[in-house]
């Protein structure tokens, strides 16, 4: 058995058993990566994926088992590499983080600048998504960390640590009515409006959903969900309809034509949250970069909120 062998099945199982596309994102071609895959299966005696021809369409019950194990061996050998690195060049290497549009383009620039000008030698690659992307990608492995600003369920492998509060407005073109009711402006008031707002601003875990939840009303009028903030109020500015976003990623020195109206009255606070794997061995410049992100999180902090275990109630 290769660890070889155990990348090039985690690599189809995570591009939807696509071998092709696994082959590319390895860099290899797709007989070779079909080749080391029966040689696996062939020592361990049973099938990992289910084929139909020479279609993967499945993972089989053993595979999942499989699949699972081999995730934990190459998270340790990648653990077992920072460890070296950390001793031998402990100033280069590569950070690797998951974050929103919102952060990565409205708070993270100036860390992101002091970081590198301590640490020149450090790679930095930004991945963007959803709040449950932005988990996978550190759950996998894709991500040393992710910084989130919805809260993330469901994933029992991963610790959040708060860092900041941050509320929600109401961004609208200049003149627009709800901006000569601000004092007394209502949820109904918004949702009289068609609404531009985050892709996953409906999920049911959000401060948007909870607040739309709670004033009862059920089927706000939607015209565009979207992940980028400036395409939220590009088409705002564009008349589509009123925006619902981060209060964080309006700029009045450049928002021309559009106005921020204050909705920290309508919608709970959110959180912004690093979210780590606990079973990871994090680099000092990892360490460092969060400190810089969030100057309450010290390294001790943080191993101790990662590290210390989580108290559960069993009382009845």
């Amino acid at each position: 058995m290769k660890l070889q062998q155990l990348r090039y099945v985690l690599e189809v199982y995570r591009h939807n058993l696509n071998v092709s596309a696994a082959a590319d994102a390895l860099f290899t071609s797709q007989p070779g990566v079909s080749k080391q895959i029966r040689l696996l299966e062939e020592e361990l005696g049973v099938q990992i994926f289910i084929r139909n021809g020479k279609r993967i369409m499945s993972v089989s019950p053993p595979g999942k088992a499989v699949l699972a194990m081999a995730e934990r061996v190459l998270h340790d050998v990648h653990n077992i590499k920072n460890i070296g690195k950390e001793f031998t060049d402990h100033n280069s290497g590569v950070l690797t983080i998951a974050t929103t549009h919102t952060q990565a383009r409205y708070v993270l620039p100036s860390v992101i600048a002091e970081f590198v000008e301590k640490y020149p030698k450090v790679q930095i690659s930004i991945k963007q998504g959803s709040p449950a992307a932005l988990a996978q990608m550190v759950l996998s492995g894709e991500a040393d960390f992710a910084i989130t600003t919805e809260p993330i369920d469901n994933f029992e492998e991963l610790r959040s640590i708060a860092c900041s509060k941050w509320s929600h407005g109401i961004v609208v073109p200049d003149g627009h009515p709800l901006l000569s009711a601000v004092e007394t402006m209502l949820l109904q008031d918004v949702a009289a409006y068609p609404l531009i707002t985050y892709e996953f601003a409906f999920n049911s875990n959000s401060s948007i959903s909870h607040a739309f939840r709670k004033a009862k009303i059920e089927h706000p009028n939607v015209v565009l969900a979207a992940s980028d903030t400036d395409v939220l109020k590009t088409y705002v500015k564009l008349g589509l309809g009123i925006g619902i976003m981060a209060q964080m990623a309006f700029e009045p020195d450049t928002d021309h034509g559009l106005q921020l109206i204050d909705a920290s009255h309508l919608f709970e606070p959110s959180y912004t949250a690093v979210t780590l794997r606990p079973d990871s061995y994090l680099r000092g410049y990892t360490y460092e970069f969060i400190n810089m992100f969030s100057p309450g999180l010290t390294r001790e902090k943080i191993d101790k909120l990662l590290y210390e275990p989580i108290e559960e109630d069993f009382s009845i």
